[in-house]
């Protein structure tokens, strides 16, 4: 399987600066904001030797040396090697499952999805961009069998946590054989887009030619899972 799809939710970062906090949060104390400013520093010392030498050629050693922290506070704030770098990885998700948890009662939650896709590419979200920077990260998850292991499990992940979310927003159970069917085409046609996005950037040098891609591949996607799953409250 190919690292860059959906499933593996790989998010190219561009953390040169570090991420911003929500609009809605809540304002943070002063101990959660040095854990979090640990957390970045750890991050991008991790991000910017994996891009350098490649994931496998780094140690959690050198990456506590290059953030100038213990070995035992990496670990704390990220229990694998890995986790440093699909650290967006719970933010993606959560995106996914707010949209579901919000959406307009006129709206289907396939088409919820849908418009999501089309919000988040307009918003420039981190973990769908398409550019030199998350070439950088895509190829470096190729080159990592550890790395497009992990992807693999992610992706098993989110689609058993896709069919939960999508059988809660209509009211039914997740072992729904119409919702775990809903769940897998939908991640399989984002993932099939993902990946020729990636495609035409590394082909065209356009981004805009990539978020066109991954567009329209997203609203086919989704019309032949609506088709497939019509007179079902999922479409």
């Amino acid at each position: 399987m190919n690292p860059a799809s959906l499933g593996a939710m790989p998010k190219p970062q561009d953390k040169t600066e570090p991420d911003a906090e929500p609009a809605d949060a809540e304002p943070l104390d002063r101990r959660s904001r040095k854990r979090l400013a640990t957390r970045r520093a750890i991050s991008l010392a991790a991000d910017r030797l994996f891009f350098e030498r490649g994931f496998e050629n780094v140690t959690v050693d050198e990456i506590a040396a290059a953030a100038d922290v213990g070995r035992m506070t990496v670990f704390n704030h990220f229990p694998r090697k890995e986790d440093m770098f699909f650290d967006r990885d719970t933010e993606a998700r959560e995106t996914l499952w707010q949209a579901l948890r919000q959406r307009d009662a006129d709206v289907s939650p396939i088409e919820t999805l849908r418009l999501l896709a089309h919000r988040l590419v307009r918003e420039q979200t981190p973990y769908l961009q398409f550019s030199a920077a998350s070439r950088g990260f895509i190829e470096t998850v190729e080159n990592s069998e550890t790395l497009k292991a992990r992807a693999r499990a992610i992706r098993d992940e989110i689609g058993g946590e896709l069919a939960v979310a999508l059988a809660e927003s209509v009211g039914q159970r997740p072992d729904d054989p119409k919702v775990r069917l809903a769940a897998a085409m939908l991640l399989a046609g984002w993932s099939v887009a993902f990946i020729e996005a990636h495609n035409a950037f590394r082909q065209s040098r356009d981004t805009g030619r990539a978020k066109a891609v991954f567009l329209d591949l997203v609203d086919q996607a989704s019309r032949g899972v609506t088709a497939a799953l019509a007179g079902t409250d999922y479409a």
